[in-house]
């Protein structure tokens, strides 16, 4: 790997852009190191998990810039982000990262508000009299 890598990675509003470059296995996202920026515990294994099935959490520097969304659509944004930052790096780490299931962008989001209605689905409490 000469220089870094890098590549998108976006989950409901949040998008994160990964830098992927050899290194020692420092993580920073917006310049704050993960473990700070995400508090939660389960968060910071969603990071680290395309590193950790590919037994890369010690070779590779990653810097991320994460925007939009709250904390569980950054830190899921970032773990697409980094599995396909990796592809780049070794197309071989593919049949792993995709057993993993970390190769698909979640497609779920908040529905759209309609037209008459209080929220997406719920509507004004109906009144007889």
């Amino acid at each position: 790997m000469e220089k870094q890598k890098n590549a998108v990675g976006r989950r409901k509003e949040a998008v994160t852009r990964v830098f992927l470059s050899r290194g020692e296995g420092k993580i920073t996202i917006n310049d704050k190191d993960y473990k700070q920026y995400f508090s939660l515990v389960y968060l910071q294994n969603q990071v680290e998990l395309p590193l950790k099935t590919v037994e890369g959490l010690d070779k590779y520097d990653v810097k991320i810039n994460a925007a939009g969304g709250g904390m569980k659509g950054q830190a899921e944004a970032a773990k697409l982000g980094i599995a396909r930052a990796l592809l780049e790096v070794n197309a071989e780490f593919r049949p792993a990262l995709k057993a993993a299931g970390l190769l698909r962008r979640d497609p779920r989001a908040v529905e759209r508000k309609k037209p008459g209605r209080k929220k997406a689905r719920r509507s004004y409490q109906f009144s007889k009299r």
